[in-house]
């Protein structure tokens, strides 16, 4: 193929063998299966219960058993053919199970009315069962699974028992958020009073209840934890188009559950320190609890041990696993941990050993366990060991520094013993007999003060009391030199389409006297060169997105034809290839971001992103906008299905897997969304105050290591304002730390219509504003001398290295 001809011609050309598409490909569906497998957990499985005996009858009690998500709202959704739920798992299994009809025929038929009135997936109201039913169930089995489904999405938030009144939403959020606050009495993370009606009629009338719950992120576990009636709980999460068959396969023994959670479940939805404050005000978010998020906190701060369910890594499985360290060695900053692991029991499966180090508490503070190395054996026979081997530098167990109290803005190792723990889940542990002894404090890497807290007091401490923190002068967000856009022109408005005039066809498609863009990729003239010829407008033009293409929707990038700069077209994710219904094309949903994170497997992660990137080019489109990295911080986020971990380096790994699979395939990763996007709510106009050790350590951590192991072609900041100033304008964030510091060398995009003002986008290194630019206000900006031609080019020139990369 010639240089770039997708993105010009849209060519119908599959990738798949023997002239066959790849996209929504049965390959690419079973992968999808395999992955939803991979990374549902089982939390409870008293009597072995799990699986279900080959001739197991069951009923199959709750709407989630065809009210089935597969995944979360807004750019996170995809067009697929169809979707399995449980039943359909079940009934392709008719050989080793029999579903009770007639009870199936109640919740199909209930579930299809309710769509018919315009309810969405997991956003139903649970039925009474009929009664005459339950006694014809009780009759038929002695085995109930009782299915819980929930839905979020983008531009919306979970509610909590802490909200005084009703937050005001986005039009795009407020409808389905409306429609949750009167299904749910008392927030989404708990069961409904008709769904707890429910449970407590199958728990009286059968004597094995089983449990598949359908979210997207943390809910309230506490209603089966302890309770002996409910024996079997398999987190099933959303597991894409493939997921009801995922989970009744795990069900029935057809694999094994080997996921490990990749959040703290804990006692209730208060018990996370976040909760209280989440919804506390329209315009901000006080991170508080600092770098005790998770499990961080439950570990670490007296008192919240006891509020924990399911601890951070835990994962049962049908059957057992024993481990032993077998070496431990040192090579100058490298520490490298050797573990046998044995599959001790009576069916194949998998295991995942963690290690988690514990730091010298200090002047600083830390937390009581930090994960920093993790691996998932292969597939072991019973009987099978494995020798498993995980490393780590011991530099990554630097604490960042803030105020001082070693080395100011410096990453720093505190004078003292740091120990270790392997095990299989964060509190699994056997704590290993190697210590590293670090003699004297120790600068690991000397920065300058970035991103600075403006307006957050004060911060928790290791040892439950707050810490007051210091001010930096506050930033005005709406500040502009020239006359601000309305609201209105900021939202949603498709980018303009450039004129061209008419042009001789047999002269050729260039503009006469110009350099093309194709000698640029031939090496023939720099980028620099080709950037010099470009009359301002025309480079202003390149820093906004551009019309769509063939089935593309989100807008693209480039777009000169008469420079032979080509229109590449951009894709949402993170869930599979998102393309309208009307288009009539249909891709692969694959599992939700939660769930992936949940394989502990960056293998599968990389497989996936691999695949999805193929249908991304199958399609004509360059450039997925995925993955998603913000940190779980509180389960009332409703774009959590998006991320992946409350924790860091379980989120970064993953993640850089995903970037690494994705652009195997010469398709652009999109790493989103940078950063602190943590609250749906308002957040154009939300301020994320944190303070600089928290915002280093936890929320852009996953970003930083995605940057220096994968080497995204693009990152795409966030809609919110950090501590006062638009992530889109700040250019701290964006050049000082992202480029300076990480030595990021891709394009970054801003969200879709963010409030940022253009010019100051452009000056915060901020290289394209989607979905549309304003060419005409940077013409302004520039006139004024708020924006220089060469701040225009810096930002030019990376859109253009960006489109060189795609084939």
């Amino acid at each position: 193929m010639i240089k770039w001809q997708r993105a010009r011609f849209q060519p119908n050309l599959p990738l798949g063998e023997n002239g066959q598409k790849v996209t929504a490909s049965k390959e690419h569906r079973e992968l999808s299966k395999n992955a939803a497998k991979e990374g549902m957990v089982l939390l409870k499985n008293m009597n072995h219960v799990l699986p279900l005996p080959k001739g197991a009858k069951v009923a199959l009690f709750g709407k989630g058993t065809f009210d089935y998500v597969k995944g979360g709202g807004g750019s996170g959704d995809v067009t697929v053919e169809y979707v399995t739920n449980l039943y359909d798992g079940m009934k392709a299994l008719k050989e080793r199970v029999t579903v009770f009809e007639e009870l199936a025929d109640f919740y199909r038929e209930n579930v299809k009315e309710q769509y018919a009135k315009g309810a969405v997936p997991g956003l139903t109201v649970e039925p009474e069962v009929p009664h005459e039913l339950l006694v014809k169930a009780k009759a038929f089995t002695d085995t109930a699974i009782i299915s819980i489904s929930r839905f979020s999405g983008e531009g919306w938030d979970r509610k909590s028992t802490f909200d005084k009144k009703n937050i005001d939403l986005s039009d795009f959020g407020a409808l389905q958020a409306k429609k949750a606050e009167e299904i749910f009495e008392n927030g989404d993370f708990y069961l409904t009073k008709k769904e707890i009606e429910m449970v407590n009629i199958v728990k009286e009338n059968f004597d094995k209840v089983i449990v598949v719950m359908n979210v997207g992120g943390m809910v309230d576990t506490e209603w089966f934890v302890n309770d002996d009636a409910i024996q079997s709980v398999l987190m099933a999460w959303q597991g894409g188009m493939e997921g009801g068959r995922a989970a009744a396969e795990l069900l029935c023994g057809i694999g094994n559950p080997s996921g490990k959670l990749s959040d703290t479940f804990a006692k209730r939805l208060e018990d996370y320190p976040s909760t209280y404050n989440f919804h506390e005000s329209e315009d901000y978010v006080d991170y508080t609890e600092d770098i005790y998020v998770g499990y961080r906190y439950f570990e670490t701060i007296p008192g919240a041990a006891d509020k924990v369910n399911y601890p951070f890594g835990y994962g049962l499985s049908y059957t057992s696993f024993d481990y032993s360290v077998a070496s431990v060695k040192q090579e100058n900053d490298l520490i490298k941990v050797f573990v046998n692991v044995t599959n001790t029991g009576s069916m194949e499966g998998k295991e995942v050993i963690q290690i988690y180090f514990e730091a010298p508490q200090g002047l600083l503070g830390k937390p009581a366990k930090s994960l920093i190395a993790f691996k998932k054996t292969r597939l072991l026979k019973p009987g099978e060991t494995q020798l498993v081997s995980l490393e780590f530098s011991v530099d990554d167990m630097a604490s960042y520094d803030d105020l001082g109290k070693i080395q100011k803005s410096a990453y720093v190792l505190e004078a003292g013993e740091y120990v270790f723990f392997v095990g299989t889940s964060v509190r699994d542990v056997k704590r290993l007999d190697f210590v590293y002894i670090e003699a004297q404090n120790r600068v690991v890497k000397q920065l300058t003060e970035k991103i600075a807290p403006t307006s957050l007091k004060e911060r928790l401490r290791a040892d439950g009391s707050l810490e007051k923190l210091p001010q930096k002068e506050p930033n005005d967000p709406d500040a502009c030199g020239i006359e601000k856009m309305s609201i209105e022109m900021m939202e949603a408005y498709a980018p303009e389409v450039r004129a061209r005039g008419r042009y001789a066809l047999w002269e050729g498609p260039y503009a006469k006297g110009k350099r093309t863009f194709y000698e640029v990729a031939e090496g023939k003239i720099s980028i620099d060169e080709f950037l010099a010829q470009m009359t301002d407008e025309e480079v202003a033009h390149l820093l906004g997105g551009q019309p769509n293409t063939g089935v593309a929707n989100t807008f693209g990038y480039g777009n000169m034809p008469e420079y032979g700069i080509p229109n590449v077209m951009t894709a949402d994710g993170p869930a599979g290839l998102r393309i309208a219904p009307e288009c009539g094309v249909h891709t692969t949903a694959w599992p939700c971001a939660t769930l992936l994170a949940c394989t502990w497997d960056p293998d599968l992660v990389y497989a996936v992103g691999e695949a999805g990137a193929k249908e991304v080019k199958e399609n004509n489109i360059s450039v997925w906008l995925t993955p998603a990295v913000n940190i779980h911080r509180s389960p009332l986020c409703g774009r959590n299905f998006e991320y992946y971990s409350e924790d860091p380096f379980l989120a970064g790994k993953l993640a850089a897997a995903m970037v690494k699979g994705i652009q195997s395939q010469h398709i652009g990763a999109t790493v989103k969304h940078f950063a602190l996007n943590n609250k749906e709510t308002n957040r154009k106009n939300s301020d994320s105050r944190v303070s600089e050790r928290a915002a280093r350590e936890i929320y852009l951590k996953p970003f930083e290591i995605i940057v220096k192991e994968a080497k995204p072609w693009s990152i795409m900041s966030s809609y919110n304002m950090i501590n006062g100033h638009r992530a889109s304008e700040n250019r701290e964030l964006l050049e000082d730390i992202l480029r300076s510091e990480w030595g990021f060398e891709g394009m970054v995009t801003t969200d879709w219509w963010t409030y940022g003002e253009h010019y100051k986008e452009v000056k915060a290194g901020n290289d394209v504003k989607m979905g549309c630019g304003y060419p005409e206000r940077l013409m302004e900006a520039k006139k004024l001398g708020l924006i220089s031609r060469r701040d225009m080019e810096v930002c030019a020139k990376r859109v253009l290295e960006l489109i060189l990369k795609l084939d």
